[in-house]
């Protein structure tokens, strides 16, 4: 048994999403890996950091493809991921979706992630600018997760 969650996020940014922070969203789905080594955003100066949304193609364990785009859009950002994530990731992807979701063009909805043997994904919300994550139970049953 692996430790593989499936995350999938679709949002749009704002057109004041800051430059770092887009920066850092190209890194992670691997379209900067060659700045890094010349100063890229933050995330590449640490010398074990590596980007979380690099995949494309077949997923291995949660089925589907891998993707990941950030396009300009009309009046901002649009931003679609889909990824397998290690659980040892799960911080690092809980800081940086916090961080997108301060930027969000709209409030609800941005994303899922879900354990791969798991029947129901934990849904992901933007309010007020802060991440909130929700497990759904079955049953239309929903019961926010403690910080």
């Amino acid at each position: 048994m692996s430790d593989i969650y499936a995350l999938d996020l679709a949002l749009d940014l704002l057109e004041t999403t800051p430059e770092e922070v887009l920066a850092l969203v190209r890194w992670h789905l691997g379209s900067e890996l060659e700045q890094a080594v010349d100063g890229g955003p933050s995330d590449a100066s640490e010398p074990d950091a590596f980007p979380l949304w690099p995949g494309r193609g077949p997923a291995h364990r949660i089925g589907g493809v891998l993707l990941g785009g950030l396009a300009r859009g009309v009046g901002g950002w649009s931003l679609t991921v889909r990824q397998e994530i290690h659980a040892e990731d799960l911080p690092d992807l809980k800081e940086l979706v916090g961080q997108l979701a301060r930027y969000a063009a709209s409030e609800g909805l941005i994303g899922q992630i879900r354990f791969h043997e798991a029947e129901l994904p934990d849904a992901l919300f933007s309010r007020s600018g802060n991440l909130a994550q929700f497990t759904l139970r079955g049953e239309g049953e929903v019961a926010a997760l403690a910080d």
